[in-house]
């Protein structure tokens, strides 16, 4: 069934700045004209399509750019080589040079955020600071922090939408409450969706707009800020993520135009880690080097234009994004504790039992080949594909009994792509303490779903190559493996690879138990 949005976003007759400026459903705050603004990017890279930068060219007669290498959440990372901080310093010197060629420049700082923007204001005498929202509740809170200062000094703090097509109470149940399903929520967002929510900011960058550059060093912006030379003069490495991934908007435009040939076999090419079936698009979405709006209409175009399955269902990821952007705007408590208030009463596996499982979890050592090539491909790359995200989130909570918040806070670590609402709402969803969460019977078997998934095994052989010479039809299963074929592949189980550290069958037995006390919710 092909479903038809209000407004064909192909309209001839559309005119964006028109639609931007008047349309009634937008929920941007009313920006006043100011002598000079200052465009604090965060997880907004790029310097098209972006809501803030477009109002404070459109509002102030000069801007500055800044961003900000915050040392809030830097000085917590536990790895000086972590392919996050180098994707964001990749794509920031890009943004960088693209503004200096246009006249102007981008203040880089190596701070704690809500101290350097209220003092840059101060030093460049900025009268309104430009910025896209950022949901969670850390980054609110820090908001809130820098939006009291300026409030105090007699500036304003703009804060636009720009990462998501419909946010916070956008798309509400008839009865104004919040959607706590899916289907419901999709339904009521593509009836929502029309031409203005997939326009992009016209953002004309001219050099007359860029106040003229001034180096944001000690004597700016105070003498406990750095202007950081390099990755490697913040205190980071370099990591194998040139070799992944090409950052910044450039890299962003290749692999969204690379993806939109193979978006129409999305459904059910994506499901297969040995297939290049995934957009792998989902780190730029993260930082903004690419713009949601354009994403989205490019799945929503093709769809109108073929009613291809693919390119719903990818359209359905981008709007699982705003669904759990909506979840922890309403709810940030789950971003701690279950959606479900009453699955904090499980009880998990604990001491050294739990330690022993997590980390054999962790390493890829769990005697079960499609989750154990999962977290190394996760270790080695940064990256996990979405079908293996959900077997080795089901393997930890409902295999080996161990706390969601464990595997989330891992994957928080190690996730180029780590988003606290997808990835909380993930690991909710595989816990069954979440929203929409699957059933707390279901169980992920890891065999049947390496079987199915990856029948021929080419993932489980990349990322565990002391399997590599198994036939198919034990490499999912080595126990079961007759002892000649074993020896004949060079596996001895046990050291070569590990034995599996429990029984599927037996943990799922205690899951069940364990789950007994929301059984009747």
């Amino acid at each position: 069934m092909t479903i038809k949005s209000p407004m064909s976003v192909n309209s001839p007759a559309l005119d964006a700045k028109s639609l931007l400026q008047n349309h009634p459903l937008s929920t941007q705050p009313e920006v006043a004209q100011h002598e000079s603004g200052l465009v604090w990017f965060r997880r907004d890279l790029r310097a098209y399509d972006n809501a803030a930068l477009f109002y404070a060219l459109k509002h102030c007669k000069q801007v500055h750019c800044v961003f900000v290498f915050d040392k809030t959440i830097l000085d917590v990372l536990s790895n000086p080589a972590d392919r996050r901080v180098e994707f964001i310093w990749e794509s920031v010197v890009e943004l960088r040079d693209g503004l200096r060629a246009l006249g102007g420049d981008l203040h880089l700082l190596y701070a704690h955020a809500e101290q350097a923007i209220p003092q840059l204001v101060k030093t460049l005498g900025i009268d309104a600071v430009f910025t896209n929202k950022d949901y969670e509740p850390a980054a609110l809170a820090r908001d809130q922090r820098v939006l009291t200062d300026l409030k105090a000094m007699g500036k304003t703090l703009y804060r636009f939408k720009d990462q998501a097509i419909f946010e916070e109470s956008e798309v509400l149940t008839q009865a104004g409450g919040t959607f706590s399903v899916f289907t419901p929520y999709k339904n009521a967002w593509l009836k929502r969706l029309d031409a203005f929510h997939l326009t992009p900011y016209p953002v004309k960058l001219n050099s007359k707009h860029f106040a003229a550059p001034r180096k944001a060093d000690k004597a700016a912006v105070g003498s406990e800020f750095t202007t950081p030379e390099s990755l490697e003069s913040m205190g980071f490495q370099r990591t194998n993520l040139l070799d992944i991934i090409q950052p910044g908007t450039r890299g962003a435009h290749k692999a969204l135009d690379e993806f939109s040939s193979r978006m129409p076999a999305y459904k059910t090419a994506r499901d297969f880690p040995a297939v290049k079936g995934v957009s792998y698009l989902s780190v730029h979405m993260r930082f903004g080097t690419v713009s949601v709006r354009k994403a989205a209409k490019m799945a929503w175009d093709h769809y109108q234009a073929t009613g291809s399955e693919g390119s719903m269902s990818w359209l359905n990821e981008l709007i699982w994004r705003d669904f759990y952007f909506q979840i922890i705007h309403h709810r940030p408590d789950a971003a701690l504790n279950s959606y479900k208030p009453e699955y904090d009463k499980i009880q998990w596996e604990q001491g050294e039992r739990a330690e022993k499982l997590f980390k054999a979890w962790c390493e890829g050592k769990t005697g079960y080949p499609l989750v154990d090539a999962a977290m190394r491909q996760l270790n080695q790359t940064g990256f996990q594909h979405n079908r293996l995200r959900m077997v080795t989130a089901s393997f930890l909570t409902k295999d080996l009994g161990i706390d969601w918040r464990w595997g989330e806070r891992y994957f928080a670590e190690h996730l180029n792509d780590f988003d606290l609402s997808a990835n909380n709402g993930g690991w909710q969803w595989a816990a069954s303490s979440g929203c929409d969460a699957q059933p707390y019977f279901r169980i992920f078997n890891p065999v049947s779903q390496s079987e199915k998934f990856d029948a021929e095994g080419k993932f489980i052989r990349k990322y565990c190559p002391e399997l590599s010479k198994l036939p198919n039809k034990f490499i999912h299963n080595p126990t079961q493996c007759p002892p000649m074929d074993l020896q004949i592949a060079g596996v001895n189980l046990g050291e070569d690879y590990p034995r599996p550290i429990v029984d599927h069958s037996i943990a799922r037995d205690k899951t069940l138990a364990r789950y007994a006390v929301v059984k009747k919710t």
